[in-house]
């Protein structure tokens, strides 16, 4: 039996800030936060768009900051605040019932290269014994059950830049065949020196380091790659027939999900978008919706030349009686990698509460033939009860969501 999915808590923390307001606030000014980053000096590329106002020993104290690295520093605290937003207290729901679902890129790398230092000098016993289990993707989501004390599954998923909204969907199915009653599910990442010089050295990152905040330009013609970005999002999903229950708010409700695979290349999209449009058609008739429904479109928008002109093609053949507003928020907080998707869905949540589309950053000129109605400068004021949020990663991933009004 099907069931609707409502969200009911959203947990925040990106370069634009640490909750809904903050975000919302730095989204709606237009402007990109990327800057020269300290910890990237002597890089090809030394730029990113990083967590500011986030103070680790603080939320956690000092030993659970020692214990963790900092894509799971972040994904806790967002855990925590997704759960007070929704008002939850999870000692009012069976244990094993809910279930945590998180999206996570790869092993975090931060910490890794004085581990293999110490290795590669031979000095093995130096090796920190807490250097695998604070840096596997699947620590984060065993963090945050044991912080909250939820025994329902636990997982997480990675499908490269794809993994937030792939976590997402999972949780979808979960909650809508009855499996669980809520799921914390979202994403978290974090960049590294390596993360940096990794996508450096395949040419996907921006070279316009001379000025940063003009860096990241998706859809415009002289797009040249994306800027590292970090953060976590986490999203408390119930059924809404629990949520009601216990009277809570419902944010929006989830109502589709679609996923795909290209098989085109390791790294490169389809051309035409085909496996993009596969996943975005299946969030549709997930929903029951169609394409002429929806009006506001949360694109994937890396700024990529390669990516950006793939999603275009297919929101045009989707939308074929005109696209709806489109935005590319990594304009504006970067790419945050494993996390994208879900920091994009807690935005596609905060514009129908807010019914206005946010403005992309550094949009000059779309390349000609593939134009899309990009809302530019400040939000735009409209109407709308359907929008969907768009993933694609390495790999030839993809995954789309459907957000409505609640």
């Amino acid at each position: 039996m099907r069931r609707e999915v409502a969200v009911t808590g959203l947990g925040l923390i990106t370069p634009a800030g640490s909750d809904p307001d903050a975000n919302w606030k730095t989204l709606a000014a237009g402007r990109s936060l990327a800057a020269k980053n300290p910890e990237f000096e002597g890089l090809p590329i030394d730029i990113s768009c990083d967590v500011r106002d986030f103070e680790p020993q603080t939320e956690l104290g000092p030993r659970l900051v020692r214990r963790l690295d900092r894509f799971a520093h972040l994904g806790l605290v967002a855990a925590r605040r997704a759960v007070a937003d929704a008002r939850l207290n999870i000692g009012d729901c069976p244990p094993e019932r809910v279930a945590i679902v998180l999206g996570v890129g790869s092993n975090s790398l931060r910490t890794y290269v004085t581990e293999f230092t110490r290795l590669g000098e031979g000095r093995p016993r130096a090796v920190s014994p807490l250097a695998l289990p604070r840096s596997v993707p699947n620590m984060v989501a065993g963090e945050i059950a044991l912080d909250i004390g939820a025994r329902g599954p636990n997982f997480t998923v990675s499908s490269a830049c794809a993994s937030g909204s792939t976590a997402l969907g999972v949780a979808r199915g979960m909650l809508a065949t009855g499996m669980c009653d809520v799921v914390l599910a979202g994403g978290t990442d974090s960049w590294s020196r390596m993360t940096a010089t990794c996508f450096g050295q395949m040419r996907a990152l921006s070279s316009r380091t001379d000025r940063p905040e003009l860096a990241s330009r998706p859809f415009d013609r002289d797009r040249d790659g994306f800027v590292l970005g970090e953060g976590a999002a986490v999203l408390v999903l119930e059924r809404l027939d629990h949520a009601q229950a216990r009277g809570a708010r419902s944010r929006a409700l989830l109502c589709g999900y679609g996923a795909s695979a290209d098989a085109h290349h390791p790294t490169a999209p389809h051309p035409e978008g085909a496996g993009a449009e596969q996943a975005v058609r299946q969030a549709l008739a997930d929903s029951g919706c169609a394409p002429a429904d929806v009006g506001h479109i949360n694109a994937h928008g890396t700024a990529t030349p390669l990516g950006d002109a793939a999603e275009s093609r297919m929101i045009r053949r989707v939308f074929r009686g005109g696209p709806p507003p489109v935005t590319a928020t990594k304009s504006i907080v970067g790419h945050a990698l494993g996390a994208a998707g879900a920091i994009e869905a807690a935005f596609t949540v905060l514009a129908l509460e807010h019914q206005e589309v946010p403005p992309t950053a550094n949009l000059a000129e779309q390349d000609t033939g593939s134009e899309l109605d990009i809302v530019t400068g400040c939000p735009r004021r409209s109407r709308f009860d359907l929008a969907l949020s768009t993933s694609f990663g390495f790999g030839g991933q993809n995954a789309a969501l459907v957000f409505s009004v609640a």
